[in-house]
């Protein structure tokens, strides 16, 4: 039985924002740059049901995105911070292309310091379906766009986020935060010096803990709720790992049981 908040959540990602006019909108074309191939799924979701609204690329890389600024006829631009290396050619090609750039930052960041380089709008990574619409349409309109950080709610407010956060053990948050980043089951493995079955169970342990049924749904969830987005990226990493990820210990995997993948 999925939890009344989460089925709460899920519908309100998907519905994203309620129509608040009738008249008629421009479709508004959208290039969509992370580095996190679920965060680009998710906000896609998103964007995809605004009848206004269409995704016309996806690009992971700094070649692919100046690529697709150059081709593809879009209006916003929706980046992560991973790409701040390119922000002047960037803003150079979006300039002449009429193209508005939306800045997604971590959660950690502040806001406002993105503005002064030259954006036209910024938002979390635990900004709501709501808050992406919303930017997404003021910078199609040449307006700008700044999310505040109670913009949505405040962190002590997230009340659905503490409650699920104390569910969860260090490791289930190790693993959620793992997800989250786009590691396999393979690669969580060897980070915590564990069986894949071992993460498989624990993820199906953390589906029904957290009331979601796949991979993009924990990952969107933990985004959306700040205040478990915070513990996942807080959690000491386990024992003989490094903050980057890196494992310094080069013991052998144990052996991984065949098994039904988890999406």
């Amino acid at each position: 039985m999925i939890p009344l908040e989460t089925r709460t959540w899920v519908c309100d990602l998907a519905s994203a924002r309620e129509p608040g006019h009738s008249e008629f909108q421009p479709m508004t074309n959208v290039i969509i740059a992370d580095h996190q191939a679920i965060f680009r799924a998710g906000i896609a979701k998103v964007l995809a049901v605004e009848e206004d609204m269409r995704i016309v690329g996806q690009p992971q890389s700094s070649e692919q995105l100046l690529n697709a600024l150059e081709k593809l006829r879009s209006r916003v631009l929706i980046l992560s911070t991973s790409f701040l290396p390119q922000l002047p050619e960037i803003q150079e090609i979006a300039s002449r292309r009429n193209v508005a750039l939306l800045m997604l930052v971590e959660n950690t960041e502040t806001a406002s310091d993105f503005m002064r380089m030259g954006v036209q709008g910024v938002i979390y990574r635990c900004a709501s379906g709501n808050v992406v619409v919303e930017a997404v349409r003021r910078l199609s309109r040449g307006e700008p766009f700044l999310q505040s950080p109670n913009m949505d709610s405040e962190v002590s407010e997230d009340l659905v986020g503490a409650r699920v956060r104390d569910r969860l053990s260090d490791r289930e948050l190790r693993i959620i935060s793992a997800v989250v980043q786009g590691y396999k089951n393979r690669d969580i493995a060897l980070q915590l010096f564990t069986s894949e079955q071992m993460v498989k169970n624990a993820l199906r342990n953390i589906f029904d803990k957290i009331g979601v049924s796949d991979r993009l749904e924990l990952a969107l969830f933990t985004i959306h709720h700040r205040i478990l987005a915070q513990a996942t990226a807080s959690v000491p990493p386990a024992p003989g790992q490094r903050r980057n990820g890196h494992n310094v210990d080069t013991r052998p995997m144990a052996a991984t049981p065949r098994s039904t993948t988890i999406n």
